[in-house]
């Protein structure tokens, strides 16, 4: 296991003008042990830097270091990493057993020690009754397993994981959630895992690194990155739904744009004008699309607080403690 340094990172393709800049000068440090999402959109660069400690990509400049050790010149099979793809990539032909102990095979562990390696990623997984079958026998979260058991059995430093949920329907993704979860905490293996999904960031992260347009934008703990986002992007990309920002509200400072999360605001007849255009119910809470002047505003409700009608006129009063304030021209947080 080990820790992973990310030192100036930059990528780009092509040269001269037609050069197109995909990282921007990424620095984080990461600890031994840690589970660290990477979060964005798409196009963000996530991926692409998730390929590059992988040694699938190339570091234009700057450094990547795990456990100390510049790996930018290293070849991916040295670099003592296990990658866990979107799309499974396991061998059709093979059983659930030769998949995971291919890459053992290939570096010639002997017969014993695969058997014994298998077997206790399939005992961790829940696989050990799968293992005789073919991937085409498996549905979408047994083969994601087996992926990750592949991964497990290599007993590498770092796990690298690129979107492994995308291509699960929405109960199997939060069943394998738990499943990575129980993983992290059994084998302690320091990890990255590329997702642009924020709701899996927020659930699985110890830290997280949101990323937009090729740069970090925030790089800290799911709570530190919720209750206190760096930039209007972040706060507009965490929390579902996200940050209420507004730039006309009464109490927004000249310059400035004022955020307030959706469950920070109260009803009543007080506070900011608004009308109810939309009631969106989600069985244990309502979210209210509200337009006040030219700002469109959601809050969100208890399912036990009573509902006003569609067109009825509310007021809104935000938490005095809960609101945020950015700098327009930059969008960067403005301190408390």
């Amino acid at each position: 296991m080990a820790s992973i340094s990310f030192k100036n990172i930059t990528k780009r393709y092509g040269a001269g003008k037609t050069a197109v800049q995909i990282l921007h000068g990424i620095d984080a440090e990461i600890a031994d042990h840690e589970f660290i999402v990477i979060v964005g959109p798409s196009g963000c660069g996530k991926s692409t830097l998730l390929r590059m400690v992988a040694g699938l990509e190339e570091v234009t400049g700057g450094q990547i270091c795990i456990d100390g050790k510049v790996v930018n010149e290293l070849e991916p099979a040295e670099r003592d990493i296990a990658m866990v793809f979107q799309n499974y990539a396991l061998y059709p032909h093979m059983s659930v057993f030769d998949n995971m102990a291919y890459g053992l095979k290939i570096a010639k562990v002997p017969v014993s020690e695969i058997k014994t390696r298998v077997d206790k990623a399939a005992g961790i997984l829940e696989l050990g009754h799968l293992l005789a079958r073919k991937p085409r026998e498996l549905s979408g979260g047994q083969r994601q397993r087996v992926a990750m058991g592949r991964a497990i059995v290599r007993q590498p430093q770092v796990f690298l994981f690129d979107e492994p949920l995308s291509n699960l329907d929405a109960k199997l993704r939060v069943q394998t959630r738990l499943e990575i979860q129980k993983l992290h905490r059994e084998l302690g293996i320091t990890s990255l895992f590329v997702t642009h999904d924020q709701v899996e960031a927020m659930t699985l992260a110890q830290r997280m690194m949101v990323m937009n347009a090729g740069r970090m934008e925030q790089f800290g703990t799911p709570e530190e990155v919720y209750h206190r986002p760096a930039t209007t992007f972040v706060a507009s990309f965490i929390g579902s739904p996200p940050m209420n920002l507004l730039k006309h509200a009464i109490g927004a400072r000249p310059g400035h744009i004022l955020g307030i999360r959706p469950e920070h605001l109260n009803v009543g007849t007080d506070g900011w004008q608004a009308v109810v255009e939309s009631v969106e119910m989600l069985g244990a809470e309502r979210l209210l699309y509200c337009k006040s002047g030219d700002e469109q505003l959601v809050v969100r409700l208890d399912e036990s607080a009573l509902s006003p009608a569609l067109g009825q006129t509310i007021g809104l009063v935000p938490r005095a403690d809960r609101v945020h304030h950015f700098d327009a021209a930059t969008g960067l947080r403005i301190s408390d």
